[in-house]
């Protein structure tokens, strides 16, 4: 995660030292060096994210010409990866982002006791079957619709019964259902906890007007509006993530083409399946920046 960048780039070392700096510690040790456990940490995976995916950036600044504001019609990220892109567009200085998404991994793990909660991929169901689903399996608990990832892929969250209700449910209308292995149930009401501490936390913070437009997770739109911002990273703790309505809206705008910056390809194999007449190339590693300059 990131090590590659670091090894090769100086633009990239110096975003990890930055990173390890704000949060007083050695991150990279633990992202470089193991052990797994403590990286996978969502107090920790967080920012180790946040870092990796700033860094890829700032190395294609410093080796391919790329210039934020002069190429670039819009910033988005999915959850965590939200920051990230307010860290890119300067809206959060870097420092702040991982600070703050320390928190938001405290807080969320925090809000909610081990095994109270859990979540859920229903495969192979529209958006209003899915929201229908995760009403009929609540029976007075919490089921919410987490993320909205790609046509047919959509994830529940909110209490352990009622996320395995909503799977047998989903499965009985011939959806492909599976619990996911997770630390605790994002992106649902049970989050409240932490989004009242995002909210302290973000009320503290410096939020800039960004440079490039962001996608926000819980509209689906791009906001500018340093205010507007703190809300939507607050709702965003227990709303959906809007993942397939922001690559369609970036569609719309006539985007033709996105980087995935930072780790792994996940976003990227999205994409391809939300909207398929847009290129999409992750760039993670030394490699993956030789491939950019050699398509730029």
């Amino acid at each position: 995660m990131g090590k590659s960048l670091a090894d090769n780039f100086e633009a990239a070392r110096a975003v990890f030292k930055e990173v390890d700096d704000a949060l007083g510690e050695k991150l990279t040790a633990t992202m470089w060096e193991g052990p797994a456990d403590k990286l996978t940490l969502t107090e920790n995976t967080q920012p180790a994210l946040v870092a990796t995916s700033v860094a890829a950036v700032r190395v294609l600044e410093a080796e391919a010409g790329l210039d934020v504001k002069r190429d670039i019609a819009f910033l988005a990220g999915h959850s965590l990866g939200e920051y990230a892109a307010h860290a890119v567009a300067g809206s959060l200085s870097l420092s702040d982002a991982v600070k703050l998404v320390r928190t938001r991994g405290r807080a969320m793990q925090q809000a909610v006791p081990v095994g109270v909660g859990a979540m859920a991929a229903l495969m192979g169901l529209d958006p209003d079957a899915v929201k229908a689903v995760a009403a009929e399996a609540a029976q007075g608990e919490v089921c919410d619709v987490a993320n909205d990832n790609a046509p047919g892929q959509i994830v529940v969250s909110g209490h352990k019964a009622a996320v395995e209700r909503a799977v047998e449910i989903a499965k009985g209308k011939g959806s492909r259902a599976m619990m996911l292995q997770v630390s605790a149930p994002f992106h649902c009401k049970l989050m409240q906890p932490a989004a009242d501490v995002m909210a302290e936390a973000l009320s503290k913070a410096t939020v800039n007007a960004p440079r490039v437009p962001v996608v926000a997770n819980f509209s689906a739109q791009p906001v500018t509006d340093a205010k507007e911002i703190v809300k939507l990273l607050v709702s965003q703790v227990t709303g959906t993530v809007r993942w397939r309505e922001s690559v369609a809206y970036l569609a719309a705008q006539g985007v033709n083409k996105i980087v995935e910056a930072g780790t792994g390809k996940v976003l990227a194999g999205l994409i391809k399946r939300i909207a398929k007449e847009i290129p999409a190339q992750n760039v993670g590693t030394a490699e993956d920046v030789a491939a950019y300059k050699a398509k730029a």
